[in-house]
């Protein structure tokens, strides 16, 4: 192994000499503009700037570095943990929490959110989500969840169920439907239209059958639309295109669905005859189209629904958004099913938007003052 370690070293020592040494020309054609100068920074800007533009093989750099680490060590970039057989996991479900108090503190906001939601007349459900290590582990290669992220999910239906969220089992689910198709996707984060539409139904049988939602009236047909080739957003942890592609992960197909409402008040009543009673609340695991979520959620509840859901702020964010946006925005609704994947659990979240005063009072289980929802704002402001 330590022949390998300075192998490994000594290649890469080279080979940033030779791309150093091969940029050096473009280096000295350098000239800054008569205003430009080293006192406050900007000469050497400017000179970083050029350098990095004209350096002739940057591409093949990032690509021969990535090529090392994931040739020689089977490793990429940070944020990914490299599989068997191509399989790509995001790291984040592997970790422990970086702060010791971090899955508390997120339960505490989620009670606080359960007992605001309940004051204003509305129904949470939270729709849990495993994670894909743990429903795909004979793809797991040598590095393994830590002992904190294998007990997660067990702990956090036990804690839903103490809470009174506690709703369809989607691992028993999506573990069941692994035999109709990938219910992940290998590459992605995310999980694939299959998945999406098993755990919708799941989720709408689990409400009819505990009495917290009956079948609405409208229909919804879903059909096929084609498919396309879908670059996972974990293949951008391994810089490998274009020089070495052969050795990436191979692209995936995904399937498209569309779902529409069918049959009488198909037309150009959206809503029906009255605005939606339900809500959707969550991640890019709901708000990306492509997985088509929000359509299997129509079509299972018989129902419209609003989506919160946004990208890149995990549940929390978009949550208390919503909270924030003041009882009217929430009058008409009568439930809300939260999107939750289990590794947000020991994440935290940028909640500096928020007016700490707010935030404290639901975390206590206080009645939060409205008005100190977003910070430096007289009252709530909607979400962009």
């Amino acid at each position: 192994m330590r022949t390998i370690h300075i192998l490994y070293s000594g290649i890469f020592m080279l080979t940033l000499v030779a791309l150093s040494l091969a940029s050096m020309p473009n280096l000295f054609r350098f000239s800054a503009a008569s205003e430009t100068t080293f006192l406050n920074g900007k000469l050497t800007h400017a000179i970083e700037k050029h350098y990095d533009k004209g350096f002739p093989v940057k591409e093949l750099g990032t690509n021969a570095w990535a090529a090392l680490e994931y040739g020689l060590f089977g490793e990429g970039r940070p944020g990914v943990v490299i599989g068997r057989d191509g399989w790509l996991f995001t790291s984040e479900e592997f970790k422990p929490a970086i702060k010791p108090n971090q899955v508390e503190d997120n339960w505490k906001l989620i009670s606080g959110v359960r007992d605001e939601l309940q004051r204003r007349g509305i129904q949470l459900q939270v729709v849990l989500l495993p994670a894909k290590a743990r429903l795909y582990p004979e793809f797991v290669a040598e590095q393994r969840p830590v002992a904190q992220q294998q007990a997660l999910y067990d702990q956090a239906r036990e804690r839903l169920d103490q809470l009174g969220l506690q709703g369809a089992d989607l691992f028993d689910v999506l573990e069941d439907g692994k035999s109709q198709g990938l219910v992940f996707l290998r590459t992605d984060t995310h999980w694939t239209p299959l998945g999406a539409e098993l755990a919708a139904r799941a989720v709408a049988e689990d409400l009819l059958q505990r009495k917290l939602w009956q079948q609405g009236e409208l229909s919804y047909d879903t059909r096929k639309v084609g498919s396309e080739t879908h670059k996972g957003d974990l293949l951008s942890y391994l810089p490998l295109d274009p020089y070495f592609a052969a050795m990436q992960p191979a692209k995936e197909p995904l399937e498209k669905r569309l779902t529409e409402q069918s049959g009488e008040g198909g037309g150009d009543d959206l809503f029906g005859d009255s605005a939606p009673q339900v809500a959707l609340v969550g991640t890019s695991y709901s708000a990306n189209p492509k997985w088509n979520f929000v359509g299997a959620l129509r079509q299972a509840l018989g129902s419209d629904l609003y989506n919160y859901a946004e990208d890149g702020h995990g549940p929390l964010v978009p949550m208390l958004r919503l909270l924030a946006k003041g009882e009217e925005e929430t009058r008409d609704l009568k439930l809300v099913l939260w999107e939750v994947p289990e590794r947000y659990l020991t994440l935290s979240s940028d909640l500096s938007e928020f007016d700490p005063q707010w935030l404290a009072q639901l975390g206590s289980g206080q009645e939060p003052a409205e008005h100190l929802a977003v910070k430096g704002s007289a009252k709530p402001v909607a979400a962009q």
